[in-house]
């Protein structure tokens, strides 16, 4: 059943699904676009022993954004290494637009760099290049970061590669349900649980800095605001107060988490809380239901849910005080608003003919358009570069990640064996 509470909106739906502790996201691309770029991603030379896994890495990025084709590398009828030995009539006669190159070399007292080139077929000429260096063992992020430029030159567009993704899994059912908080690459290497919990476990929400994440835990029976640093899993309870302790986000500046609590009157209202002294300042005083905020980019404003108008939709009030307007008109319900990093843009849990849809508003022209074909989508998050969603879909009875492009052009489904997963967030583009 679908609820309208402070936690979120939907109750939990526990189904009955073992999974492995570390078992691995799998990305299937169920859309793209008609006339993908050919690119040719050469493995690239090496002499510390990760160059075939970098290009791997980047052929994977790029063809799963939907919006590039890569020549396999078995048509691939030389391997340069730099742009100046790439033929262009060689690759032209192979039918790609663009090809990439590089090396990944060992350094003097044991550092690691990777140098890539892309070479535009056309012309012959080079369209980029990059000297990476590379701490320790994080070659794979070295490629997710040249497969973020790649995409950024030849799209106009930033890629979101380069960060993460946090995600809450359910197992279980009844007393033996379980739950963990987990963080996995965008690609979904690398699965990390962050908290694991006989209790439900809501709301993950990144700092901008990508290095904590605000979360609900009900692991002492009732709601509580956790604040947790991913390196040393050092955590700290932020709000229990009596009631409804809800919908955790931080400001762009870390500084404060916009909270949903229901205080001594009972009534769900929005709040601002100075993680630093606890401070605690009240930003909506209504007798409706005020949950699930969000930051403008800017700081200045926080937009909201509301059923003050009989049905949920989504308002904004400054976070200096006043007087909160609404924002959505169009459509009976929307609910779960999440800004773009423009600010131009606005993520939605939409009914629409009887079914939850991601809604996509914007806010400078006005309109809507519907995202996503589900009947049962909710949490939206954001990518850095504001040009894909990530949310959470139904596929029969299992809890799947779906994300889509903000045109709605490319859609992709990421899945854990047959567990149930809930709750995506979108981290800042990391380093």
């Amino acid at each position: 059943m679908r609820e309208f509470v402070g936690g979120g909106l939907l109750a939990w739906v526990l189904l009955i699904c073992a999974l492995p502790a570390q078992a691995q996201l799998q990305v299937q691309v169920t859309r793209g676009v008609a006339d993908p770029i050919a690119i040719a991603i050469v493995p690239f030379a090496e002499a510390a022993g990760a160059g075939g896994a970098i290009a791997e890495v980047v052929t994977a990025d790029l063809e799963r954004s939907g919006r590039f084709r890569a020549l396999p590398r078995s048509a691939m009828i030389e391997t340069p290494a730099q742009a100046s030995e790439v033929d262009a009539a060689d690759w032209r006669m192979l039918k790609v637009d663009y090809v990439l190159v590089g090396r990944w070399n060992a350094l003097p007292g044991g550092g690691r760099e990777v140098r890539y080139e892309l070479v535009n077929v056309l012309n012959g000429q080079r369209a980029l290049g990059e000297v990476l260096p590379v701490q320790g063992t994080r070659w794979r992020w070295a490629a997710h970061r040249i497969a973020d430029a790649v995409h950024q030159r030849l799209l106009g567009i930033g890629g979101a590669f380069a960060s993460r993704v946090a995600y809450v899994v359910a197992e279980g059912s009844g007393r033996a349900a379980r739950y963990r908080l987990e963080v996995a690459d965008s690609d979904g290497h690398d699965p990390r649980v962050v908290l694991r919990s006989p209790m439900p476990i809501m709301s993950p929400a990144w700092s901008p800095d990508g290095a904590r994440l605000a979360y609900v835990s009900f692991e002492s029976g009732l709601s509580a605001i956790y604040v947790q640093d991913l390196a040393t899993g050092q955590r700290a309870r932020v709000s229990a107060r009596s009631g409804i302790n809800g919908s955790p986000v931080f400001s762009p500046d870390g500084k404060r988490l916009a909270v949903a609590l229901s205080r001594r009157d009972g009534n769900v209202d929005v709040y601002l809380l100075n993680l630093a002294d606890q401070d605690l300042v009240r930003l909506t005083d209504s007798t409706a239901i005020d949950t699930e905020p969000s930051f403008s980019p800017d700081g200045r404003v926080v937009y909201f849910t509301s059923d003050r108008g009989g049905r949920p939709q989504v308002y904004r009030v400054p976070v200096s005080g006043g007087t909160a307007e609404r924002v959505t008109f169009e459509g009976a319900y929307n609910a779960r608003p999440r800004i773009s990093p423009d600010g131009r843009h606005l993520a939605t849990v939409t009914l629409e003919g009887g079914k939850y849809r991601i809604g996509w508003f914007d806010l400078e022209r006005g309109g809507r358009i519907l995202l996503t074909p589900g009947s049962e989508d909710e949490s939206p998050s954001i990518g850095p570069n504001g040009a894909t969603l990530i949310y959470a879909a139904r596929d029969g009875r299992r809890g799947v990640l779906e994300t889509v492009s903000s045109d709605g052009a490319v859609r992709q489904r990421l899945a854990i064996g047959g567990g149930d997963l809930r709750e995506p967030a979108w981290s800042p583009l990391l380093k």
